[in-house]
Formats: C-alpha cells, structure tokens, sequence
C-alpha cells in the first residue's frame, strides 16, 4: 500500500471537515499535482483521454500515482500533466474527471461544473499597477489560512527570488495594504510569483483580500525597508549539491 499522497490527505481533510477551506485545499493540490491522463490515443502533440460515461456525464480518468493508473487499467498509454493544465483542457470540452479512482482514499468524480470552476479560477490573472509607497509597518496579525497557503505556494517556486517580505504599507494618498516584496527575482519568474500570491489568496478563501507584489533588487532603499519590518520568507534554492528539494517542503517564515 502507497503512502498517503497530497491529494489523499487534502481530500480525507475536506471529507472529514466539510468546510469551505478545505475543499479549496483539495482543489489547490489537485491544481499542482502531476497527473496522470488515461488516454485512448497519443499522436505526435495529439492527446485523446479514454473517456467514461456515468448517469450521461463523460469524465476522463487521471491518477496522481503511475502505479494507481496501471493498478486500474493495466498496462495503457497516459500523458502526464499537471491538474492545472488538465482542468482547463477538460472544461473546454465539457468533461468531468474521475481522480484515482478504485481503492485511492482520494477516489472521486468531479463533475464538468467543477472542472469549468477550477479552469476559471486558475485563469485570473493578477493586474498590474503603480503606486507609490509611503510608508512601510509590520504586517500585523494575518490569517492563518493565508500564511499556510503562502508556505504550499511559495514552497513550489524554487529558486526564483533570493527572498521575500511581506510588510503593512500605506500607499500615497492615503490608502493602506499589504505588500509581499521578492528580492532578487529570477528575470521572467514575475509573473509566475505574482500569480502564486494571487492564487494563495484565492484556496486560503481569502480572495476578497489583496496582497500586492513588488520585485526589488537587494541594493534598493526599499529593499532594506521591508527587511526591517516586514516578516521574512525564506524562498526555496536549488539544492547545488544535486537535484532541487522535495518542492513539498514549505519556505520558512520568521
């Protein structure tokens, strides 16, 4: 028997609270995981799912083990995709999925409804804007469902900042917020930490909210501000001695 996977522990959470937030965990994790597609045909970039009819709902099959898609279907062809990739393949055409099913504890059927939901979801681009701090304080008290989000995101996103700090600011004219500043970005991973902020906003059931994302150079004056009152992430490095670390293991936050 296989250890309890991610999506195993993020689904028995959701099963045996029924909360709001734990079902958005169990989405988050079925977004990041690696999956793999039960498929009819492969043809050169050409992926055709082997798809299922149940009560006249199509669902495609995808399991988060190998081992659990040849314990169901034997020796079979399959793609391996990401849950983000494959919830927005799916709702484009309509169809459900069936995730590990057999004995998995996570075995299910998610419907094309919640397919189309996710694919929204993951959609939402953060926007991009100016403005001018005038102030930087400490974060004060934040959610715990915030900073738990925060650690399981950041925690993917291996070696594209040196840092973080997420810090209280009051913005010319007035207005108040927060800001998470990286320092040392990777050129190009910008958009992929902001949307990491944004996403980590959206499971943690705080969508409502608004953390803004500044990127920085170490040497900048407001680099060395959010240092100074900001709480520290520490971003997760490539391991130089071999392959990167298990991208499981959340950043630290002090």
């Amino acid at each position: 028997m296989t250890d309890p996977t991610p999506l195993d522990r993020a689904h028995a959470h959701a099963e045996a609270t029924g909360t709001d937030s734990a079902r958005l965990t169990f989405f988050e994790r079925l977004a990041e995981a690696e999956l793999h597609l039960l498929l009819d045909t492969e043809e050169g970039d050409v992926i055709t799912p082997r798809l299922f009819d149940v009560e006249g709902t199509r669902y495609a099959l995808a399991f988060d083990l190998p081992e659990r898609l040849t314990a169901f279907a034997g020796v079979a062809d399959a793609a391996t995709l990401s849950g983000r990739r494959l919830a927005a393949m799916l709702a484009t055409e309509g169809l459900g999925l069936g995730i590990n099913l057999d004995d998995a504890p996570s075995a299910q059927l998610l419907d094309p409804s919640a397919m189309t939901w996710l694919a929204e979801t993951l959609a939402h681009a953060p926007e991009e804007a100016e403005q001018k701090i005038e102030e930087v304080t400490s974060p004060g008290a934040l959610p715990d469902a915030l900073l738990t989000a925060l650690d399981a995101k950041l925690g993917l996103a291996v070696g594209l900042a040196r840092t973080g700090y997420l810090a209280g600011v009051t913005y010319d004219g007035g207005a108040k917020g927060h800001v998470l500043g990286f320092v040392d970005t990777v050129p190009g991973a910008e958009p992929d930490l902001a949307r990491a902020v944004s996403e980590a906003l959206i499971f943690s059931g705080l969508d409502a909210g608004q953390i803004d994302v500044t990127f920085l150079r170490a040497q900048q004056p407001l680099a060395a501000t959010l240092a100074r009152h900001g709480l520290r992430i520490d971003m997760p490095q490539p391991d130089a001695r071999g392959p990167s670390r298990d991208p499981a293991s959340p950043p630290r936050l002090r």
